[in-house]
């Protein structure tokens, strides 16, 4: 090889370098600005910022948030799958923080890989926390689009971390008076539907699996069983007169949901009364917006 070749091949090797060199200080910078992006969003989730979290993500938006039913298309949808009244009423006020005051936010896992120059798909996880506790934590893909010279959101996968999920499942939920209220109404209302052989009610919140343990009786008792039960009560005449429970404790797991009660009931066949008390546990599961008994167990208490 003469001279004049080996130098044209330095200086190619050296050109070749420095564009690999510049291309990969570009992708850094790039990884940096999509970063910086994404945490904007969380912080504007923070703040309730909807004019930031609309201006983030662009009009031809499509993907998944937890608990969507269909592709989302467009910012519009984007923003109502959030729970974001869109677009925005001209009288509508300013909405306050999503979030309570102190909460922060955390990415982790953080990677970005580019198909093109104009395309890249970064994945990560995402949470808002406060005080050391995670509110939030999601798996999260999003698709990133350089547009006017700066990249912006087109797409997105995001779903409630499912680790994350069994293990808040795990532990016992705060009741609110109003959740309280709500279980003890499902509660009476088998009852009530029991006594007084309510066969629509009792088929919606009783399930074709329910298993159930009443007091003084050895075998245990399936759906069919539970209804033949109460249709006997009722062809012998039998009315509720008074129902009780003084004394009652909930745990909430997930959607599980666990009584631990005392009762007291009187009844009247055929002018006849009688009164009945004891302990129950019971479970509640829910299924949609629905509270079902799949079970319970009764006792005297003695």
């Amino acid at each position: 090889m003469s001279l004049r070749n080996l130098i044209l091949l330095l200086c190619l090797i050296v050109v070749a370098y420095t564009s690999v060199a510049k291309g990969q200080t570009n992708r850094a910078e790039d990884a940096a600005a999509i970063r910086a992006h994404i945490e904007s969003i969380f912080q504007a989730f923070i703040e309730g910022d909807e004019q930031k979290i609309f201006a983030t993500h662009s009009e031809d938006w499509r993907g998944f948030l937890e608990g969507s039913r269909a592709p989302i298309k467009g910012i519009d949808e984007y923003m109502r799958a959030n729970g974001i009244e869109w677009p925005k009423p001209a009288n509508a006020e300013k909405p306050g923080p999503y979030f309570p005051n102190g909460t922060t936010y955390k990415v982790d896992d953080f990677d970005v890989q580019f198909y093109s120059p104009d395309l890249a798909v970064a994945s990560f996880f995402g949470e808002f926390r406060r005080n050391e506790t995670t509110l939030r934590r999601f798996r999260i893909m999003d698709v990133y689009a350089k547009r006017k010279g700066g990249w912006i959101q087109v797409a997105s996968h995001t779903v409630v971390d499912p680790e994350w999920r069994a293990a808040q499942m795990a532990q016992p939920l705060t009741i609110s008076p109003e959740i309280r209220q709500r279980i003890l109404a499902a509660r009476e209302a088998v009852w009530k539907a029991w006594f007084a052989n309510d066969r629509a009610t009792l088929e919606k919140l009783i399930p074709a699996e329910a298993i159930a343990i009443d007091n003084g009786q050895e075998g245990w008792s399936d759906r069919a069983t539970i209804l033949a039960g109460a249709q006997r009560f009722a062809e012998s005449g039998g009315k509720l007169v008074r129902l009780e429970f003084p004394k009652t404790e909930i745990q909430v797991y997930g959607n599980t949901i666990l009584i631990y009660t005392t009762y007291v009931y009187e009844t009247d066949v055929k002018g006849n009364r009688a009164t009945a008390s004891g302990r129950a546990t019971e479970m509640f599961v829910r299924r949609g917006n629905e509270l079902v008994n799949v079970g319970w167990h009764m006792d005297s208490g003695k």
